[in-house]
């Protein structure tokens, strides 16, 4: 029988405060960046889309808004390890930005996004 380590809710919460970091390859060369995970009252307020809306557009601009969110908190934490900041990421190519999403949203035990 394996033995499985338990979270303690002291841990759990520890990680709204704690900068995670990670580095992305992209083209052949490396981009650090770093996140911190958000309490339910720094997430980004959730609509749901008006008649007429694109419904993958809209839950697009939601999930870039949440991750925004993430990266503005660890910087303001950690801002000598800053490496991308609001202006940045609207001009960041999207198949960066995704990569960028799936490394934060993905916990360790699912290849599954979060979002």
């Amino acid at each position: 029988m394996e033995n499985k380590e338990m979270w303690t809710i002291d841990e759990l919460i520890s990680l709204t405060n704690t900068v995670q970091s990670a580095e992305i390859e992209y083209q052949g060369k490396i981009l650090p960046i770093q996140w911190c995970e958000l309490t339910e009252s720094e997430e980004p307020k959730i609509s749901m889309p008006l008649d007429g809306i694109d419904e993958t557009q809209h839950y697009a601009e939601i999930a870039s808004q949440r991750m925004l969110a993430m990266l503005k908190k660890a910087n303001e934490l950690s801002p000598e390890s800053k490496t991308l900041d609001e202006e940045s990421w609207h001009m960041l190519p999207t198949t960066l930005r995704w990569s960028i999403s799936n490394t934060v949203m993905t916990t360790n035990n699912s290849k599954e996004s979060d979002f």
